[in-house]
């Protein structure tokens, strides 16, 4: 345990030391499990299911296990990841590099090596955002400590559904200097609800169709308000720095610390709070900023690097599109400029609303008189310029969101025509659609 002050100053230098002139690129791609024959979510602890599955996997290339109280929840390879979220979904953190194209081999090696496990137990992982057959009723929690603590604590009348049944991908930026990082953290924050448009990948859940294009981006918004906020107005004004951040995150409540075993303290008290008296007879340490910061769950989370976090999973290619369009917005200082220019006349208030409307309507969404979808055209077509010049061959990985914002259509507004079309709305034709 350190002094309050050395542990202020200590929360700051990890930010700090964020700042870096090498700029990689890192994914983190969830996928749910999936019985190949009934469609049920694969449960952690069955025969067959997840744990056996990592078991085995670990032995192919000497993967390390990660425990949780002599529970394995995840496997470690050098900077390489794969973890399980609380209803088991499988996510694969591969370590940042520099080229788009290199990831996508790593990932296409990893995948090669995992499918004849996979087809040995019967399952799939669905590039899709959420559990299209089986609700959190249904879903076993990952016996993970954490897991059921905040299984306990979130108030938000979907945060079930959240915990257990949707999956998404996150995109990790890179930043030079605090300037940088705040720019860029302001137009990721920006940019989400449009992004989150284009990868609309939830629209049917429970063998139903929802009613939204993005369940899971509802999920999130019905999880726990103080923990998911959208930016605050200072970010979107230009009144901001990591103090900014850092003090948002002490302001929220609490759900526990770990020690030999996590003590939960249920909301009682804020990061602050914390700091300044202790609870009980624990004091603060740096670890335990670490693990609150980590269960804050904004749509763009600010850490040694920027962690966007608002896509739905989406396969066909869409991973590394996402990777592209991010990078060529944001790894170059005259896009970022176009982009701003672009968002200007869009008000706080404007974007804040957006967020809750393109769940259900995705690009067809409007802003003002415009739709979503021509907005994030334009979007595309600076990242695609910015790219040719700047990182020559990577554009092409832009394909997939091209197609999206030509036909004005996300991968839900394709599914949704199929479902009520040739589909008649049968679950095994959307299974088979998207691991085809």
């Amino acid at each position: 345990m350190i002094g309050t002050v050395d542990l202020a100053q200590s929360i700051s230098e990890q930010f700090t030391s964020g700042c870096k002139q090498e700029q990689k690129i890192g994914v983190e791609l969830e996928r749910i499990p999936v019985k190949t024959d009934s469609y049920e979510t694969v449960s952690y602890s069955e025969e067959n299911g997840i744990c056996q599955v990592l078991k085995e996997f670990s032995r192919l290339d000497g993967w390390d296990y990660i425990t949780d109280n002599g529970i394995i929840i995840g496997l470690r390879n050098d900077k390489d990841t794969i973890t399980l979220e609380p209803g088991c979904q499988f996510e694969l953190s591969l370590e940042p590099n520099e080229s788009i194209g290199m990831l996508k081999n790593k990932f296409e090696k990893l995948n090669q090596r995992l499918a004849p496990i996979l087809k040995k137990h019967n399952i799939k992982l669905l590039e899709y955002g959420i559990s299209p057959k089986t609700t959190y009723r249904r879903t076993e929690l990952l016996p993970k400590r954490r897991y059921h603590l905040m299984a306990n604590y979130l108030w938000g009348i979907l945060s079930d559904v959240m915990m257990r049944e949707t999956a998404g991908i996150q995109i990790c930026i890179d930043f030079k200097s605090e300037e940088d990082a705040i720019r860029k953290f302001r137009l990721a924050n920006i940019l989400s609800p449009f992004i989150t448009a284009i990868c609309a990948n939830s629209p049917i859940r429970g063998g139903v169709d929802t009613g939204y294009k993005s369940f899971r981006s509802l999920s999130w918004l019905n999880t726990d308000n103080e923990r998911c906020p959208f930016m605050s107005k200072k970010l979107f004004e230009n009144k901001y720095s990591f103090s900014t951040y850092i003090d948002e995150v002490m302001e929220t409540p609490m759900i526990f610390i770990n020690r030999e075993d996590p003590v939960f303290i249920n909301g009682k008290m804020n990061f602050r709070q914390f700091m300044k008296r202790g609870y009980e007879e624990w004091k603060p340490t740096l670890n335990d900023f670490n693990l609150h910061a980590n269960l804050y769950f904004p749509d763009v989370r600010l850490r040694n690097f920027i962690e966007i976090r608002n896509h739905d999973c989406c396969g066909k290619g869409m991973p590394y599109a996402l990777m592209a369009l991010y990078k060529g917005i944001l790894y170059n200082n005259d896009a970022m400029s176009e982009i701003e220019k672009i968002v200007s006349k869009f008000s706080y208030y404007q974007i804040a609303e957006l967020r809750y409307s393109v769940p259900k309507t995705a690009l067809a969404t409007k802003i003002g008189r415009t739709s979503v979808n021509e907005i994030a055209r334009e979007f595309v077509d600076i990242a695609y310029s910015s790219l040719h010049e700047n990182f020559r061959g990577e554009e092409h990985f832009l394909e997939p969101i091209i197609e999206i914002v030509e036909k004005g259509m996300s991968p839900a507004d394709k599914i949704l025509k199929n479902w009520n079309g040739s589909w008649n709305r049968d679950l095994s034709k959307l299974i088979e659609y998207i691991t085809n």
